[in-house]
């Protein structure tokens, strides 16, 4: 018995449509705060890293504005608690990228 059969068991008043129903295409908005972002560097086992924090916002968001940085710099780096760390200083680059899509920034650190 495949599942078609089954549901119509289930359900033996139920229409097939065929139609697809639409789905709308909202554009996903980064929450964007009040307080300014950190953004610091650290050296983490003898090797520079720049450390972002401070976002307010859902970490879902957090995690793509991580893969976007990441992906726009050619840098490695990961997201961890509530933290994107970046290897390397590039605090200026990512700053400048962040005040573009409309975020304050705080430099701290060197």
């Amino acid at each position: 018995m495949d599942l078609q059969e089954q549901l119509k068991k289930l359900f033996p008043d139920h229409e097939v449509s065929n139609e697809s129903e639409p789905i709308e295409a909202t554009p996903h908005e980064l929450y964007v705060q009040q307080e300014p972002m950190i953004c610091k560097y650290e050296k983490r086992k003898g090797k520079p890293t720049t450390i972002i924090s401070g976002y307010e916002g859902d970490d879902e968001d957090f995690k793509v504005l991580a893969k976007e940085i990441k992906s726009k710099l050619a840098v490695g780096g990961s997201f961890k608690d509530s933290e994107i760390i970046i290897q390397g200083d590039y605090r200026d680059k990512i700053m400048k990228l962040l005040q573009e899509k409309g975020f304050k920034t705080k430099r701290v650190g060197g």
